[in-house]
């Protein structure tokens, strides 16, 4: 018995830890076009949502900073480069698909009345919607 409570009480502590980690996100963007303004919506209302007071939002116009893109390694925008926590990763398109902003920020919460199908194939919408790169 007393192992299943040290093992409980781990588990807290790595559910209390990951609620406080804090993102570092970079939003690239190719001037400030409708899509590029959308995008900016999208990913400010998901934090503000899911991360409040847990993370730092940088916007990157590539037209104004091309050296940040290109050491970011930037072939698309808008691109989201989720930098901390560890790993990195970077998705393409608007931001309006929630649950892939969030599975692709690796945060693992469940959103009601979603079901996750990773076999399907790639549309452009969810391309547009945010890919994971």
């Amino acid at each position: 018995m007393g192992e299943q409570k040290d093992t409980t009480q781990e588990f807290e502590e790595a559910l209390k830890w990951l609620s406080q980690e804090k993102y570092v996100l970079r939003l690239f963007v190719a001037g400030m076009n409708p899509k590029s303004l959308q995008s900016i919506e999208n990913i400010k209302r998901i934090c503000e949502t899911y991360l409040a007071g847990r993370y730092q939002l940088e916007v990157i116009d590539v037209y104004q900073q091309p050296i940040l893109a290109k050491d970011g390694q930037i072939v698309a925008a808008p691109t989201l480069v989720k930098e901390l926590p560890p790993p990195l990763r970077k998705l393409v398109g608007s931001m309006s698909d929630t649950e892939r902003v969030l599975v692709g920020m690796d945060l693992h919460i469940v959103m009601a009345g979603t079901v996750d199908h990773p076999a399907e194939t790639k549309t452009q919408k969810q391309k547009d919607d945010g890919a994971v790169l």
